[in-house]
């Protein structure tokens, strides 16, 4: 066992190369981002500053994840398993994990689907960092994202009207296929408009389930 730097009281069985596994995970969605490898330095790093910090086996240095990029993680959590010889951090990312732009580095299948179709739901966060990211834009003509955006809440409120009116016609007209369409639009244009207004969709996600907690 080894002290981590800036709380002793924290032991890690580090392996003898000084390193743990450390496996990253959506803190919304427990999607896993990716896995890495921390050594006492590192995760001590990612303990005092909130922000992932790893050590990179090819470059022989410590990293921090999103120094270049700008792709960086807010952690949310730490644990350690039964043994303390691996690690799972929860985060929230403000980019893509992996460095091919992917949201996770696991997408790369050997058996059967991953990603979407393996894990469907994980499409709303992923939804969610592409607005965001859009919404950045400096040129609101960049995507039709940052244009909507631009042109302020009654044009978002506007759209969310019209194409909540495209589901109910979809929905009346018993058209299936139509309706998961105009859902789509309807979840993107909701997206949008949370995003304008600070939003998350872990923030909706818990009023659900308070709601639930609520009932019993």
């Amino acid at each position: 066992m080894s002290a981590v730097p800036g709380d002793p009281a924290i032991r890690i069985a580090f392996g003898d190369d000084g390193l743990v596994p450390a496996v990253v995970q959506d803190a919304d969605t427990g999607r896993v981002l990716t896995l890495a490898w921390m050594n006492a330095e590192s995760l001590g790093r990612t303990l005092e500053t909130g922000q992932t910090w790893f050590w990179s086996r090819s470059r022989q240095e410590l990293w921090k994840k999103g120094a270049t990029s700008g792709n960086t993680q807010m952690v949310t959590g730490v644990a350690t398993d039964c043994d303390d010889d691996a690690i799972v951090v929860s985060v929230r990312s403000a980019g893509p994990a992996c460095h091919t732009g992917e949201n996770s580095c696991f997408h790369v299948p050997l058996s059967g689907p991953v990603g979407a179709d393996n894990a469907p739901y994980a499409m709303l966060p992923d939804l969610e960092a592409i607005v965001r990211a859009r919404a950045a834009e400096a040129d609101p003509e960049s995507s039709y994202t940052a244009a909507l955006i631009h042109r302020g809440i009654d044009t978002m409120c506007t759209k969310i009207g019209e194409e909540a009116t495209e589901v109910a016609i979809a929905a009346k007209g018993e058209e299936r296929d139509q309706l998961i369409y105009e859902s789509a639009d309807l979840l993107y244009h909701l997206v949008v408009l949370w995003q304008s207004l600070d939003v998350r969709l872990a923030d909706v996600a818990e009023e659900l389930a308070s709601r639930r907690r609520e009932q019993g």
